[in-house]
């Protein structure tokens, strides 16, 4: 059979040491191989397979797994995969040389379940910790030729009421691309992927895109699930897009895509993913998702015992679009030269980003000069600190005055007082489905530290006996 053949090939090129990919840089709007010159487009998907017990984990530590999966990766004809969470005090040496020797690029997420921004207290969660966990995943990447990026948070933005949670996604990426900038041996893009929320995605793409060049985001991505079934370019309004982007100055791309509302799904849109009508101004996209979960998204189904994959109908359909489509030679028309965009205007309840960033916290600052030490990997402290007076008065809002920032980043000297409790946190927080759902669609404080609260609280008013 020629997927049999296809697969074969695949597996005896992961066997052959190769060298290491060449760098990918940003160029306006688009990505570019940063040797060759030529136009690099993502064509890949997102991959995060579970544990034997369903939970998350990090794919690119166990050999074992990803060398399972990369031939059927490969096969697909794709060059990038997107891993939403890893332990940054493991080694990855060998996956990722694996990734390089069958010419894939890795998107990385460095958020975790346990260090992410909050949508509840977003102000709280920025803190020294989540920096330090951010600045050691750089570490343990950058030195990979083969890291295309790094997503500095997922879906944290996923409704009109939670725009304010960009201030401090964007403070984030400043604080990202500086350490990049102080630490790591070459520049490395930042960015982020954001949820296709009507009323304010073109709102948070130019808000991440405006004011200083230090604090803009170096690519956007957008997870998209608006083509399903039989679409088409103007019906799934793709045309929609591209003419609403059409002046965006930097790197744009489908983080996530496939609705699955028909099935199976045909993917008939990665023929216009990659068409004429929009690489001069997206850069492709990556698939949701790898594995077969109970969301019924996946493209391999695997053997309870980790070791066998089967492709799923969605595979093939996957890999005959692909098979098929042919990519525009040349630079694909695109933008060199757009401009940064224009702030967003604040309009109460449906964006009130600020356009005044929180400084770094002060004992984050330390890491940019003598680097972020040990990286404390995925049992480490949480960043999720809140004091008891937030939580009894609900959120703050995103009209903070500057007073209110030094308030939340001063929740970094309270580390020593509260570790145990971050522990605590830790150990009662879900790594199974609720974890998955937290990097996947970001990080709500509440299903951390309010019932850890609730449970203290009770045991010292002798309500609960341990």
């Amino acid at each position: 059979m020629k997927f049999v053949s296809v697969v074969l090939s695949a597996l005896a090129v992961a066997s052959v040491a190769l060298a290491d990919l060449n760098p990918i840089v940003v160029k306006g709007n688009a990505f570019f191989d940063s040797v060759t010159g030529d136009r690099f487009y993502i064509k890949g998907v997102d991959y995060q397979p579970p544990d034997a017990n369903g939970e998350t984990t990090d794919p690119l530590m166990d050999y074992n797994i990803c060398s399972r999966d990369v031939p059927y990766i490969k096969a697909l004809g794709m060059n990038t995969i997107r891993v939403y969470h890893v332990d940054n005090a493991v080694d990855h040496s060998a996956c990722m040389q694996l990734l390089q020797n069958n010419g894939i690029y890795l998107l990385l997420d460095v958020a975790t379940a346990d260090v992410a921004i909050s949508r509840d207290y977003p102000m709280y969660s920025y803190n020294y910790v989540l920096l330090q966990h951010n600045f050691a995943t750089i570490d343990a990447f950058s030195n990979y030729t083969n890291v295309l990026g790094f997503v500095a948070a997922n879906e944290v933005v996923n409704a009109v009421n939670t725009t304010d949670t960009a201030t401090v996604l964007k403070a984030v990426i400043r604080d990202m691309k500086k350490y990049i900038s102080m630490q790591s041996p070459r520049t490395i893009p930042v960015g982020y992927c954001a949820a296709d929320v009507a009323e304010n995605r073109y709102q948070l793409a130019h808000y991440l895109n405006c004011g200083d060049v230090t604090e803009r985001a170096e690519f956007f991505g957008l997870n998209d699930y608006s083509w399903c079934g039989a679409s088409s370019y103007t019906v799934s309004g793709y045309n929609q897009k591209v003419a609403n982007f059409n002046n965006y100055s930097i790197p744009l791309f489908f983080s996530e895509y496939g609705c699955n509302n028909v099935e199976p799904r045909e993917f008939t849109e990665v023929q216009a993913i990659y068409s004429s009508q929009m690489i001069p101004v997206f850069s492709g996209g990556l698939v949701y998702e790898y594995i077969q979960e109970a969301n019924d998204y996946g493209l391999v189904q695997v053997s309870s015992d980790l070791k066998n994959v089967t492709p799923l109908v969605d595979y093939y359909n996957l890999q005959y679009q692909f098979n098929h489509t042919q990519i525009p030679s040349g630079d694909g028309n695109y933008h060199p030269n757009n401009n940064a965009s224009d702030c967003p205007a604040y309009v109460q309840g449906l964006w009130e980003a600020n356009n005044t960033l929180p400084p770094m916290p002060s004992q984050a600052s330390q890491y940019l000069i003598s680097g972020a030490g040990t990286p404390l990997g995925t049992d480490g402290p949480s960043n999720q600190w809140v004091p008891s007076s937030a939580l009894s008065s609900g959120p703050p809002g995103s009209t903070a005055s500057t007073s209110s920032f030094a308030s939340a980043t001063s929740m970094a000297s309270l580390a020593d007082s509260t570790s145990s409790a971050s522990s605590t946190a830790s150990a009662v927080a879900s790594r199974g489905a609720a974890a998955s759902s937290i990097l996947r669609h970001g990080a709500g404080l509440n299903s951390f530290v309010v019932p850890v609260v609730v449970i203290l609280l009770s045991f010292a008013l002798g309500l609960v006996v341990f």
